[in-house]
């Protein structure tokens, strides 16, 4: 990509980026570049990431190897049989999966119920009993910590630290292997 196409793309990113600035996206946007290789643009074909690249990318840099993460965004995960919706008894699969069973606990699905409901409950913007994607965006984006509510979907901060320090750094050294 040549500078000129480079500045242009960093700044219309870094106006309706929250969360990057201007050096960061620009950084991040040479990294894809390096990582994509020299793809020839053609008018309405989108250029990304090989699917091994990327799978390369999660388990080497960021040491995440769940299969159902690479394969889906973080709200399909969860939504386990793919009906658009999170309902209670996918969350309670999966807090089931995800929580630690106390050996003084008579009923420990009692207590999955109720973590059911509290997140339900907190979730659940529009109270219809589930979970559409509107109500679990509209809930994470008030509280990040709830991405992960039913089970882990990003890497741990300390790999988020060494691949930012790395990127924003020198995205030119940033090797995928």
């Amino acid at each position: 990509m040549n500078r000129k196409k480079l500045q242009k793309l960093t700044d219309t990113l870094t106006k309706s980026c929250k969360h990057f600035n201007k050096f960061e996206v620009k950084c991040l946007i040479t990294l894809f570049y390096n990582l994509v290789g020299d793809v020839p643009e053609k008018p309405g074909v989108v250029t990304g990431l090989d699917r091994n690249v990327f799978r390369n990318i999660l388990h080497v840099t960021f040491g995440m190897t769940d299969d159902m993460i690479m394969d889906r965004d973080c709200f399909e995960v969860f939504d386990l049989n793919g009906d658009g919706f999170i309902s209670k008894e996918e969350m309670f699969h999966m807090l089931k999966n995800s929580l630690l069973k106390q050996p003084s606990e008579e009923d420990p699905d009692e207590g999955i119920k109720d973590l059911v409901e509290i997140t339900l409950k907190k979730m659940d913007h529009d109270h219809d009993g589930k979970l559409s994607f509107v109500d679990y965006e509209t809930a994470v984006r008030e509280e990040t910590l709830l991405l992960e509510a039913f089970g882990p979907c990003l890497p741990d901060p300390k790999r988020q630290m060494e691949f930012e320090a790395q990127v924003f750094k020198d995205p030119n050294e940033f090797n995928e292997t």
